[in-house]
Protein backbone atom coordinates (compact mmCIF):
# COMPACT_ATOMS: atom_id res chain seq x y z
CA UNK A 1 0.00 0.00 0.00
CA UNK A 2 1.19 3.52 -0.77
CA UNK A 3 2.84 5.66 1.91
CA UNK A 4 0.68 8.58 0.74
CA UNK A 5 -3.03 7.99 0.20
CA UNK A 6 -5.34 10.40 -1.60
CA UNK A 7 -9.11 10.29 -1.74
CA UNK A 8 -11.54 12.85 -3.14
CA UNK A 9 -15.20 13.02 -2.18
CA UNK A 10 -17.76 15.83 -2.26
CA UNK A 11 -15.14 18.43 -3.21
CA UNK A 12 -12.68 17.44 -0.48
CA UNK A 13 -9.34 15.81 -1.27
CA UNK A 14 -7.84 14.02 1.72
CA UNK A 15 -4.08 13.39 1.74
CA UNK A 16 -3.12 10.78 4.34
CA UNK A 17 0.38 10.01 5.59
CA UNK A 18 0.26 6.21 5.64
CA UNK A 19 3.60 4.98 6.97
CA UNK A 20 2.63 4.41 10.56
CA UNK A 21 5.18 1.62 11.12
CA UNK A 22 7.87 4.28 10.53
CA UNK A 23 5.98 6.94 12.49
CA UNK A 24 4.97 8.58 9.22
CA UNK A 25 8.53 9.76 8.64
CA UNK A 26 8.65 11.34 5.20
CA UNK A 27 10.81 10.14 2.32
CA UNK A 28 11.66 11.97 -0.89
CA UNK A 29 9.09 9.84 -2.71
CA UNK A 30 6.42 10.85 -0.19
CA UNK A 31 7.28 14.54 -0.61
CA UNK A 32 6.93 14.08 -4.34
CA UNK A 33 3.57 12.35 -3.98
CA UNK A 34 2.24 15.11 -1.70
CA UNK A 35 3.55 17.82 -4.04
CA UNK A 36 1.81 16.12 -6.96
CA UNK A 37 -1.43 15.79 -4.98
CA UNK A 38 -1.42 19.48 -4.05
CA UNK A 39 -0.70 20.50 -7.63
CA UNK A 40 -3.54 18.29 -8.85
CA UNK A 41 -5.91 19.69 -6.22
CA UNK A 42 -5.01 23.28 -7.10
CA UNK A 43 -5.73 22.67 -10.79
CA UNK A 44 -8.88 20.56 -10.40
CA UNK A 45 -12.07 22.66 -10.16
CA UNK A 46 -13.83 19.69 -8.57
CA UNK A 47 -11.50 19.91 -5.55
CA UNK A 48 -12.48 22.80 -3.31
CA UNK A 49 -10.69 21.90 -0.05
CA UNK A 50 -7.74 19.70 0.95
CA UNK A 51 -7.38 17.86 4.26
CA UNK A 52 -3.97 16.66 5.51
CA UNK A 53 -3.95 13.92 8.12
CA UNK A 54 -1.85 11.18 9.65
CA UNK A 55 -2.85 8.50 12.17
CA UNK A 56 -4.53 8.87 15.54
CA UNK A 57 -1.20 7.94 17.18
CA UNK A 58 1.23 9.95 15.05
CA UNK A 59 1.07 12.75 12.51
CA UNK A 60 4.69 12.67 11.35
CA UNK A 61 8.12 12.11 12.86
CA UNK A 62 9.52 14.48 10.22
CA UNK A 63 12.10 13.50 7.64
CA UNK A 64 13.09 9.87 7.29
CA UNK A 65 16.70 10.27 8.39
CA UNK A 66 18.07 7.34 6.39
CA UNK A 67 16.35 8.49 3.21
CA UNK A 68 17.29 12.09 3.96
CA UNK A 69 20.99 11.25 4.27
CA UNK A 70 20.85 9.20 1.07
CA UNK A 71 18.93 11.90 -0.85
CA UNK A 72 19.71 15.26 0.77
CA UNK A 73 18.04 18.38 -0.68
CA UNK A 74 21.40 19.68 -1.84
CA UNK A 75 20.00 22.63 -3.76
CA UNK A 76 17.20 24.99 -2.79
CA UNK A 77 15.22 24.69 -6.00
CA UNK A 78 11.64 23.81 -6.75
CA UNK A 79 12.79 20.73 -8.66
CA UNK A 80 13.56 18.56 -5.63
CA UNK A 81 10.59 16.75 -4.04
CA UNK A 82 10.90 18.43 -0.65
CA UNK A 83 11.02 21.94 -2.07
CA UNK A 84 8.21 21.21 -4.51
CA UNK A 85 6.10 20.18 -1.52
CA UNK A 86 7.09 23.14 0.65
CA UNK A 87 6.47 25.66 -2.08
CA UNK A 88 3.27 23.88 -3.05
CA UNK A 89 1.82 24.00 0.45
CA UNK A 90 2.94 27.61 0.99
CA UNK A 91 1.26 28.80 -2.21
CA UNK A 92 -1.76 26.48 -2.21
CA UNK A 93 -4.69 28.72 -3.22
CA UNK A 94 -7.61 26.77 -1.75
CA UNK A 95 -8.51 26.08 1.89
CA UNK A 96 -6.15 23.63 3.58
CA UNK A 97 -7.26 21.81 6.75
CA UNK A 98 -5.11 19.56 8.95
CA UNK A 99 -5.94 16.90 11.53
CA UNK A 100 -2.96 16.32 13.83
CA UNK A 101 -2.62 13.62 16.47
CA UNK A 102 0.45 12.38 18.30
CA UNK A 103 3.97 13.60 17.48
CA UNK A 104 4.40 16.25 14.78
CA UNK A 105 8.16 16.70 14.45
CA UNK A 106 10.15 19.01 12.20
CA UNK A 107 8.29 19.43 8.93
CA UNK A 108 5.39 17.68 10.67
CA UNK A 109 4.99 20.94 12.58
CA UNK A 110 6.27 23.52 10.09
CA UNK A 111 3.83 22.47 7.35
CA UNK A 112 0.97 23.37 9.71
CA UNK A 113 1.91 27.06 9.59
CA UNK A 114 0.70 26.99 5.98
CA UNK A 115 -2.65 25.39 6.78
CA UNK A 116 -5.77 27.49 7.22
CA UNK A 117 -7.43 25.35 9.90
CA UNK A 118 -5.72 22.88 12.22
CA UNK A 119 -7.53 20.47 14.53
CA UNK A 120 -5.46 18.56 17.08
CA UNK A 121 -5.96 15.48 19.15
CA UNK A 122 -5.24 15.99 22.83
CA UNK A 123 -2.22 13.70 22.35
CA UNK A 124 -0.59 16.03 19.81
CA UNK A 125 3.00 17.09 20.52
CA UNK A 126 4.83 19.58 18.33
CA UNK A 127 8.62 19.91 17.96
CA UNK A 128 11.05 21.68 15.62
CA UNK A 129 14.47 20.29 16.65
CA UNK A 130 16.43 21.49 13.61
CA UNK A 131 19.29 22.96 15.67
CA UNK A 132 19.70 19.61 17.43
CA UNK A 133 20.54 18.13 14.02
CA UNK A 134 23.02 20.87 13.19
CA UNK A 135 20.55 22.39 10.75
CA UNK A 136 18.28 25.44 10.48
CA UNK A 137 14.50 25.80 10.17
CA UNK A 138 12.65 25.25 6.89
CA UNK A 139 9.25 25.96 5.33
CA UNK A 140 9.71 29.65 6.23
CA UNK A 141 9.24 28.67 9.87
CA UNK A 142 12.02 31.05 10.95
CA UNK A 143 9.64 33.80 9.80
CA UNK A 144 6.24 32.32 10.67
CA UNK A 145 7.01 30.83 14.10
CA UNK A 146 8.09 34.16 15.69
CA UNK A 147 5.09 35.85 14.07
CA UNK A 148 2.64 33.42 15.64
CA UNK A 149 4.33 32.42 18.91
CA UNK A 150 6.19 35.65 19.70
CA UNK A 151 9.97 35.82 19.75
CA UNK A 152 10.71 34.24 23.13
CA UNK A 153 8.41 31.25 22.68
CA UNK A 154 9.80 30.85 19.16
CA UNK A 155 13.32 30.83 20.62
CA UNK A 156 12.35 27.97 22.94
CA UNK A 157 10.88 26.07 20.03
CA UNK A 158 13.61 26.78 17.44
CA UNK A 159 16.82 27.42 19.42
CA UNK A 160 16.26 24.88 22.19
CA UNK A 161 14.13 22.62 20.03
CA UNK A 162 11.80 22.08 22.97
CA UNK A 163 8.46 20.38 22.25
CA UNK A 164 5.11 21.88 23.16
CA UNK A 165 1.79 20.16 23.60
CA UNK A 166 -1.65 20.72 22.11
CA UNK A 167 -2.81 23.16 24.82
CA UNK A 168 0.19 25.43 24.18
CA UNK A 169 -0.42 25.21 20.43
CA UNK A 170 -4.04 26.22 21.01
CA UNK A 171 -2.98 29.13 23.21
CA UNK A 172 -0.71 30.63 20.53
CA UNK A 173 -3.14 29.99 17.68
CA UNK A 174 -1.38 27.15 15.84
CA UNK A 175 -4.44 24.93 16.30
CA UNK A 176 -8.11 25.88 16.22
CA UNK A 177 -9.52 23.21 18.52
CA UNK A 178 -8.43 20.21 20.59
CA UNK A 179 -10.49 17.02 20.63
CA UNK A 180 -9.92 13.37 21.53
CA UNK A 181 -7.63 11.74 18.93
CA UNK A 182 -10.40 9.55 17.50
CA UNK A 183 -12.43 12.71 16.72
CA UNK A 184 -9.78 14.87 15.05
CA UNK A 185 -10.11 13.51 11.52
CA UNK A 186 -13.91 13.58 11.63
CA UNK A 187 -13.85 17.20 12.82
CA UNK A 188 -11.42 18.19 10.06
CA UNK A 189 -13.63 16.49 7.48
CA UNK A 190 -16.76 18.18 8.83
CA UNK A 191 -15.12 21.61 8.66
CA UNK A 192 -13.79 20.85 5.19
CA UNK A 193 -17.30 19.96 4.00
CA UNK A 194 -18.57 23.27 5.39
CA UNK A 195 -15.90 25.06 3.39
CA UNK A 196 -16.62 23.02 0.26
CA UNK A 197 -20.24 24.19 0.35
CA UNK A 198 -19.16 27.83 0.11
CA UNK A 199 -18.33 29.76 -3.10
CA UNK A 200 -14.83 28.66 -4.11
CA UNK A 201 -13.93 32.02 -5.65
CA UNK A 202 -14.78 33.78 -2.39
CA UNK A 203 -12.74 31.29 -0.36
CA UNK A 204 -9.72 31.65 -2.64
CA UNK A 205 -9.83 35.44 -2.82
CA UNK A 206 -10.26 35.76 0.93
CA UNK A 207 -7.30 33.46 1.54
CA UNK A 208 -5.23 35.35 -1.03
CA UNK A 209 -6.02 38.68 0.60
CA UNK A 210 -5.18 37.40 4.08
CA UNK A 211 -1.82 36.08 2.89
CA UNK A 212 -1.06 38.85 0.38
CA UNK A 213 1.22 40.81 2.68
CA UNK A 214 3.46 37.86 3.47
CA UNK A 215 3.49 35.76 0.29
CA UNK A 216 6.69 37.30 -1.08
CA UNK A 217 8.32 37.26 2.36
CA UNK A 218 7.52 33.56 2.80
CA UNK A 219 9.00 32.69 -0.59
CA UNK A 220 12.17 34.69 0.11
CA UNK A 221 12.54 33.22 3.60
CA UNK A 222 12.05 29.71 2.24
CA UNK A 223 14.74 30.33 -0.38
CA UNK A 224 17.14 31.73 2.23
CA UNK A 225 16.49 28.84 4.60
CA UNK A 226 16.98 26.34 1.78
CA UNK A 227 20.38 27.73 0.84
CA UNK A 228 21.57 27.73 4.47
CA UNK A 229 20.06 24.30 5.12
CA UNK A 230 21.93 22.84 2.15
CA UNK A 231 25.20 24.37 3.35
CA UNK A 232 24.72 23.20 6.94
CA UNK A 233 24.17 19.64 5.72
CA UNK A 234 27.85 19.57 4.73
CA UNK A 235 29.13 21.01 8.03
CA UNK A 236 30.63 18.95 10.90
CA UNK A 237 27.67 19.53 13.24
CA UNK A 238 25.16 17.89 10.90
CA UNK A 239 27.54 15.05 10.11
CA UNK A 240 27.96 14.39 13.85
CA UNK A 241 24.20 14.57 14.45
CA UNK A 242 23.41 12.07 11.72
CA UNK A 243 26.25 9.76 12.75
CA UNK A 244 24.98 9.81 16.33
CA UNK A 245 21.48 8.99 15.12
CA UNK A 246 22.76 6.02 13.12
CA UNK A 247 24.86 4.83 16.07
CA UNK A 248 22.01 5.38 18.56
CA UNK A 249 24.03 7.69 20.79
CA UNK A 250 23.85 11.27 21.98
CA UNK A 251 25.64 13.67 19.61
CA UNK A 252 28.76 15.47 20.84
CA UNK A 253 28.87 19.05 19.57
CA UNK A 254 31.69 20.15 21.87
CA UNK A 255 34.11 20.59 18.96
CA UNK A 256 31.71 22.12 16.46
Amino acid sequence: MSDILTHTEAGVMTITLNRVEKKNSITAAMYGAMADALASAAADPAVRVVVLQGHTTVFSAGNDIGDFVARPPAVATGETPVYRFLRGIASFPKPLVAAVCGPAVGVGTTMLFHCDLVYAGDNAAFAMPFVNLGLCPEAASSLLVPQMLGYHRAAEALLLGEPFMAEAALEVGLVNRIVPPMEASALAQAQARKLAAKPLISLMETKRLMKKGQAALVKQQMDDEGAIFARLLTEPAAREAFAAFAERRKPDFSNV
